[in-house]
């Protein structure tokens, strides 16, 4: 055991580093958990008592010394690096710009809608994306027994029942009904989470965009009006909508919404599968048990509510297939939007 002791001490004493990684590779290989001085303490445990006091201090002056000489390997090379100029450097010459990024095509198309609906008066609202039940499922007229509460579609936090990944921004909605009284008129960008498997049409991450307006006297007519004005500043004048009958638990009546398609002229293509339609949002009026939860009278008020998925906005705008595209930050891809919107 003296002898590997002896060499190892010799080639610490030897290393020669040229840069401050192999310092680092050379500190796990000798002093790590699983590295050489580790292997010979566990040899040591089974030598002969009367040879432990003498091969423990010959163990302990290794590991001094290789500390030692790692340390000052270090500190070497680093005072060696920032004395090192080379004559050759023009230290009066301009620095090189560096190269500018890109803004990410989600923000692009959630910066646009934040704008379209900011004319509308709209403002933004924002809220935590770890929430509880309260806001998330039951302010919004979810029954207790409803499958969006099942662990095979939403992320709870330490299989709490109560605080779980938000899995959409609707509770920015009620969060906001809660501290404001009518009118309100907001917007609700944010990510958002449900428990799906990860494929090129469904991510477990994406992001959602919500309105809400609540105020005497709205009606559908408006809720109508303000999504065909959203749809043309988006996919341009041309463009038509049409609302088809649907159920979420905190709107009545529901609806879904397409917007004609934009690469075919509602003629019919692939993309639109040859109906001429492209889906884009749900919306409704705001259900009155949801305004009795959030202390709103609803023989007062009235108002209505929608939500999109950003990643679907801008599938349509660029003609993006995969959603986990917008996931990878793959910078030959990013760069595409330097100039987009």
């Amino acid at each position: 055991m003296t002898d590997k002791i002896n060499e190892l001490l010799r080639r610490v004493e030897e290393f020669k580093p040229k840069a401050a990684s192999e310092i680092e590779e050379f500190r796990i290989r000798i002093l790590g958990k699983k590295g050489e001085l580790t292997a010979l303490m566990e040899e040591f445990k089974t030598v002969a008592p009367e040879l432990k006091r003498e091969l423990g201090q010959q163990l302990n002056k290794l590991k001094n010394e290789a500390t030692a000489r790692i340390n000052a390997l270090r500190e070497e090379l680093q005072n060696a690096s920032s004395s090192d100029t080379s004559s050759d450097d023009d230290l009066t010459r301009p620095g090189s710009a560096g190269e500018l990024g890109s803004r990410h095509p989600i923000a692009l198309v959630k910066n646009r809608i934040v704008e379209v609906f900011g004319r509308l008066g709209y403002t933004v609202a924002e809220g935590p994306e770890i929430e509880d039940d309260w806001h998330v499922f039951s302010a919004l007229n979810f029954p207790p027994e409803h499958p969006a509460r099942d662990m095979q579609d939403t992320f709870f936090v330490e299989k709490d029942p109560d605080i779980l990944l938000r899995t959409h921004t609707s509770s920015i909605q009620v969060r906001t009904m809660e501290r404001q009284k009518p009118p309100i008129r907001v917007i609700c960008p944010g990510r958002v989470f449900r428990n799906e498997a990860i494929s090129y049409r469904a991510h477990c991450i994406f992001h959602q965009i919500e309105g809400l307006y609540i105020d005497e006297g709205v009606s559908f007519a408006d809720m109508k009006q303000s999504l065909l004005y959203f749809a043309k500043e988006i996919f341009g004048e041309q463009t038509a909508i049409r609302m088809r009958p649907s159920y979420f638990p905190f709107t009545e009546p529901s609806a879904e919404v397409d917007v004609s398609c934009n690469l075919c002229g509602g003629k019919g293509c692939p993309v639109c599968k040859g109906t001429g339609w492209l889906e884009i949002m749900g919306c409704g009026m705001v259900d009155p048990n949801v305004l009795k939860a959030n202390d709103i009278d609803p023989e007062k008020y009235s108002g209505f509510a929608f939500g999109m998925g950003i990643e679907r906005i801008a599938m349509l705008l660029y003609g993006v297939k995969d959603l986990r595209l917008y996931f990878e930050n793959d910078v030959r891809f990013l760069h595409q939007f330097d100039q987009a919107l």
